[in-house]
């Protein structure tokens, strides 16, 4: 093992906003804006989820991108949205489970999910 992670940091224009979203997604500690264009938060779990100003925008998709575990996939999207996310495309639902892909407020993609029951 080389390490492990201290935080997922999200490049964006406006750390104090996306912080303050994604606290409301994900919950923990009050968002704390550390110096301009650095902001954080720990997640009830014990993540830290940091948000580093950049001036260039979001050209693309990600290539890293979050699984929110939910119990209702379509009223946690519905939250969401209300938050200020925005879903991309249809409710997927197979065996596996059910997601819904979301763009937070400044276009990041990410989803939540539920698994299937496991089947006995």
């Amino acid at each position: 093992m080389l390490g492990t992670v201290d935080e997922i940091v999200f490049d964006c224009a406006d750390p104090v906003a996306l912080s303050t979203f994604w606290h409301a997604v994900l919950g923990g500690s009050e968002p704390t804006h550390r110096r301009a264009g650095w902001s954080y938060f720990d997640t009830p779990a014990g993540l830290r989820v940091a948000f580093q100003g950049v001036p260039e925008p979001k050209r693309a998709k990600n290539r890293v991108h979050l699984d929110v575990a939910v119990d209702d996939v379509p009223a946690a999207a519905d939250a969401a949205v209300l938050l200020g996310a925005t879903r991309q495309g249809a409710l997927h639902a197979d065996a596996v489970g059910t997601f819904q892909v979301l763009l937070d407020p400044e276009g990041n993609e990410w989803c939540v999910v539920k698994a299937a029951a496991a089947s006995k």
